[in-house]
Parts: C-alpha cells; structure tokens; sequence
C-alpha cells in the first residue's frame, strides 16, 4: 500500500498539465505522415533542461504514448501508415474507412490503443523486474530467430505463402544495399553516392502504401467513382468492445512480451498479433476486408510495445527502442542514469514513469475519440481534391524523414514497385516488416555465427529451440487448414 502511495505522490497539476500538452502535440504533429514521435521527442528533449526530471519526462511520455496510435489515422482514412507499427492496420481500417466507418474504425483502434498501453502499464508496474531478467537472456542467436519468426508469420498471412516469403525477401533485400554496418564496405549502391547510407524507412513506407494507393485510384475508374458515405459513429459501442475483449487481451500480451525485447518494438508486435488473431478466427478469409479485429489487434499489440519498451529501460539501462533511447538521454541530463539501482536510488523517477504513462494513456483517449470525427472528414472529400493532397503529404514526409530529395525519388521508386506488387498478388507489407527486422536479421546472424567460431549449434539454444517450434506450427498449420478447407470444398461440390 505504502508504494501505491508513494506512486501517486509524484501527481502535480503542472505535471498533468505537461503530458496533457505533450499527448495534444504528439496528435498534431506525428498526424502528419512522416514525423514520428522518435523525431518530436528528440527536438524537445533539448527544451527540457530549465525543467524538473519529472515534468520533462511526462511531457515526452505523453508525445510517446500517442505517437504509436496517431500512426494509424492515415493508415485508416489514406492507406498510408503514419508509423511502421500501423501498417496492419491499414489492412482492414482502410476498407473500413472505404465503406464509410472510418469514424468507428478510428474508435475501435484509439480504444483498442488505450487498453493496450494500460495492460501493458499494469505489467510494468507487476513484474518490471521479472520482465527485465528474461529479457537479458536474449542474445544475437535469439534475436536472429525472432526476426525469422516475424518474416515467416507474416508471409503466411497471404493467399500465397511463395508470395509472402518473395515480399519478405525483397525487404531483407533492400536493408542490404549501402554501408556495411560491420565491415564499412558499400552494397549494392550502383554507383550512387546517395545510396551508401542506405535506404530510408520512411520513403519506402509512403511510397508503398500512400504512392501505390494513389496509382491505384488513379488507374481504377470503379475507385475514382465511389459515392461519398457518412463518416457513421465514432464510439463503435459496448457490444462491439465486449465482442473484441480476449482479441484486446491476447494482442496486449503479446505487444508487452515483444517490448521488452530491445530493438523488437511495434511493427514485430503488431505482425504477430494479426496473424494469432487470424489463425485463431474461424472466419480467416474476412481479414484483409474491413473487420473489427483487423484493428484491434494490431493497434492493442502496438501500443502495448510502449509500457514493454520502459521495462528494459528502467531496469538494465537499455532502450527498447529509439523513443525511450532519447527519453533516458533526457534523464541523464538530469543528473539520473537508469539501471538496476534506480528502484532503490531514485524512486520517484520510476514513479514518475509509471503514473504518467497511465495518464498519458487516459488523455490519448479522450482527445483521440473527440478528434476522430474531425479527422474522419477526410474520406468525404473530392477524389480530385484528395489526391493531390495526399500526394503533397507524401512528398513532404519523405523530404522530411532526412531533409533530402533523394528520398521523394526512393518515395516514387517504392510506389510504382508497390503498386506492381499489389497487381501481381506479391505482399507488400511482408516487404515492410522484411525492411524492418532485416538489418537486425544480418547482424544478429554474423554476430552470432561469429561468436559460436562457425558452429551452427549456436542457434539451437532452449530459447530459440521454442522459437523454431513455433515458426513451424504458425506456419505448417495454417497450410494444413488450406488444403483441409480445399478438400471440404471439392467434396461439398461432388455431393451437389
């Protein structure tokens, strides 16, 4: 009881105050495709010093907690995915949004976002500790087998799992070109000065998903002609919410055990809780066509990472991820480096953490429920007005990402490669998670090859023998359902 009070003690008016205007400034601008939260938190960590520890860190974790979930407003309403963690969400928000719920499906994820961060805060408050010993157990073998896990998964979520393993590849691929981050040798540049840093995230995610939907719209006459729907409610009701309740539970577990595990974050969470929903549904075939748990489980999964990435770096001094690098840089300008001694140094700094995520959380709702229906207004405007704005918006994310007009060219490149993609039914979004976990992939798997002196043995330790267990069973079942569901059907039309 004396530690729940103690929590609470860190509460001030000015406090709240601060994480209330850091969750409004984390809506604005991370709203815009192109800016994150990791970019925002950096510029005004240098804001920060005149202040105290405490007010500086509410204020970051506020643009933090709804930086994730603003990610998946563009994703719902333009197809294009504000942050990495939202591009499932695109899946079945942007149909949604298509048939005039694009109010409800922003409901449904800014709901399903909050529950999330708040299971995931209940964890970090429980078991920090706990979480934290587990995740030191991680080493170069077991992240490599993770990041495979995540590619299988995802390329089995398809009508064709040759496809999805094809887009992953294509991803891996695209890591590879530039500067060798182990030996500084350049890859695969062509000669282009531009291409020895290698390929932003940024542009290649605009240009997949926003450029591509543009040539869709464009090409598509049927596209350019859809009528105009009603945004419909933005609450999307408690029979719906309690229908989604163990899809919210299950995504926010596993969002949390993906956040402990530094450098995993949002987009591995995301990946594995749409395709664990989808094998558990007994109609998987409507994923991919605008239904609710197409949402949740992704946008639960993906802020769920948040409260996961504050355990490792409350505990081992190690950042999840690039938002909570810059926040302990915060701390340390304050005087307090983060580690296992930070629970009995400086308590209040980790109740600092605990309460004002909570917080941050419960304003991210309310102002994300109440801006919706705002936001949902996009869908209803002109096509021929629309896309040149969504156009102009994509242009300047990707000019935004590294100040460089290299990156609008990769943007394009990117959206006509999407939009090839698309036509010929290879998956673009195993590419994205194949650009994402790539780079992690190659340096885990030299890094381990190199410590194990060429011995494969490396990479079947307890740890990553349960990991290769479940690769195969996420992916042989799945197939296994095909070919039963396939034999069902031709014995069905014998009968008839």
């Amino acid at each position: 009881m004396s530690s729940i009070i103690s929590m609470f003690s860190v509460l001030s008016p000015m406090t709240v105050l601060l994480t209330f205007a850091g969750v409004v400034l984390g809506t604005v601008v991370c709203s815009i495709t192109g800016l994150t939260a990791t970019m925002e938190v950096a510029v005004l960590t240098s804001c920060t010093y005149g202040t105290e520890a405490a007010k500086a860190s509410a204020m970051l974790l506020g643009i933090f907690v709804c930086g994730v979930e603003v990610g998946s407003i563009s994703a719902i309403l333009l197809k294009v995915p504000g942050t990495s963690s939202a591009i499932m969400t695109t899946l079945d928000g942007y149909p949604m949004a298509q048939r005039g719920e694009g109010g409800t499906a922003i409901g449904i994820a800014t709901i399903s976002s909050f529950c999330g961060g708040i299971i995931s805060c209940i964890f970090l408050i429980l078991g920090c500790a706990k979480l934290a010993d587990i995740a030191a157990k991680f080493g170069y073998p077991e992240y490599f087998v993770i990041a495979l896990f995540g590619l299988c998964i995802i390329a089995n979520t398809g009508g064709s799992l040759l496809k999805g393993l094809l887009g992953a590849f294509l991803g891996v691929f695209s890591t590879m070109v530039g500067m060798d981050t182990l030996t500084g040798i350049t890859r695969f540049t062509l000669g282009s000065k531009s291409l020895i840093r290698g390929l932003e995230m940024v542009p290649i995610l605009i240009g997949l998903f926003g450029v591509s939907e543009i040539l869709n719209q464009l090409f598509d006459i049927k596209k350019n002609n859809i009528k105009h729907e009603s945004i419909g409610k933005v609450f999307p009701g408690w029979k719906l919410l309690n229908k989604l309740k163990w899809t919210i539970l299950r995504s926010s577990l596993i969002g949390t055990i993906v956040g402990v595990l530094p450098g995993a974050g949002g987009p591995i969470a995301a990946f594995v809780a749409y395709n664990t929903e989808q094998s558990l549904s007994k109609e998987p075939e409507k994923f991919g066509t605008g239904i609710p748990e197409g949402i949740s489980a992704p946008e639960s999964a993906n802020n769920a990472t948040v409260g996961g990435a504050l355990v490792p770096m409350l505990a081992l001094g190690v950042p999840g991820d690039g938002v909570t690098a810059i926040i302990m840089a915060a701390f340390a300008i304050h005087g307090f480096h983060l580690g296992p001694t930070i629970f009995s140094e400086s308590p209040e700094i980790v109740s600092t953490v605990y309460i004002y995520t909570i917080v941050a959380n419960i304003f991210m709702v309310t102002i994300g429920l109440i801006a919706a229906r705002y936001f949902a207004r996009l869908v209803n405007t002109d096509k021929t007005i629309l896309i040149p704005i969504i156009l102009m918006a994509c242009v300047i994310g990707s000019y935004a990402a590294s100040n460089n007009v290299f990156d609008v060219y990769v943007m394009i490149f990117f959206g006509v490669l999407g939009f090839l993609m698309e036509k010929v039914g290879v998956s673009t979004s195993a590419f994205v998670l194949g650009q994402v976990l790539g780079d992690l992939m190659e340096t885990n798997f030299r890094s381990a090859f190199t410590m194990s002196q060429g011995s494969w043995s490396i990479f079947f330790r307890p740890i990553t023998m349960v990991f290769w267990a479940l690769t195969v069973i996420m992916v042989v079942v799945p197939q296994i359902n095909k070919i039963v569901k396939k034999k069902k059907a031709k014995a069905t039309d014998a009968q008839k």
